[in-house]
């Protein structure tokens, strides 16, 4: 990689190069931006295709996968321990976990939902309890009205696809991404969502951070190795 002298008589590297690193937590790697491009399409056609088949299957099947899903989440997680868990409005034929939100703060837990401050930035999480006020925040997509900001011990996030090193595949945003590598502590991530959102890879980027459980359904759960 050449360099040049600027005007302080410094050496500086040519800023060209800028977009095809990308940081990680070792560091910088170098990004093949053609390979990026054809991934980013890829990745966008398929989210389409899934987004789609996930719209097609009925209300009925989709609750019924809620309901097993919900099953599986009471497996992993003990809403009387204290923890706050971050889950999720649901949106685009999402599966609705309102009802098990219900019951974590029934049995006394605390339930958070995600709240979009602007684009390209961490989220941040608002604490929620039944019939509290709540507002339309990004996309419509209600959200507690109170800013009431809190940090979650467990973050369930939808996902539009998946693969088996526990990638998520989601809207593109990056939204949870950001948000989780900005965290002190990393909490317990599920992504939840339909059985068919399997793919063989997403083709993870250096940016994807992979989840610790997939949900899809009783007895379709997939740990991180």
């Amino acid at each position: 990689m050449s360099r040049k002298p600027d005007d302080s008589g410094t050496y500086t590297s040519p800023p060209c190069f800028a977009h095809e690193l990308a940081e990680t937590d070792d560091g910088y790697v170098a990004v093949d931006p053609d390979a990026a491009a054809d991934t980013a399409r890829w990745r966008k056609f398929k989210r389409q295709e899934l987004i789609t088949a996930r719209l097609a299957i009925s209300a009925e099947d989709r609750a019924r996968i809620a309901a097993d899903v919900a099953g599986e989440l009471d497996r992993l997680i003990d809403p009387g321990s204290g923890r706050i868990i971050s889950v999720y409005w649901p949106f685009r034929g999402e599966l609705d976990l309102r009802n098990w939100m219900q019951s974590v703060c029934q049995r006394g837990g605390r339930i958070a939902l995600p709240v979009v401050v602007e684009q390209a930035a961490p989220l941040i999480f608002r604490e929620w309890t039944p019939g509290c006020r709540m507002e339309r925040g990004v996309w419509n997509i209600p959200i507690p009205a109170e800013d009431r900001p809190v940090v979650p011990d467990v973050v369930i996030m939808p996902l539009v696809g998946y693969d088996p090193g526990c990638f998520r595949l989601g809207y593109g945003g990056g939204f949870f991404d950001r948000t989780l590598a900005a965290m002190k502590k990393r909490p317990l991530t599920i992504g939840v969502g339909l059985p068919n959102a399997a793919l063989p890879t997403i083709y993870p980027q250096p940016f994807d951070i992979p989840l610790d459980v997939i949900v899809t359904g009783k007895d379709r759960v997939l740990r991180r190795e």
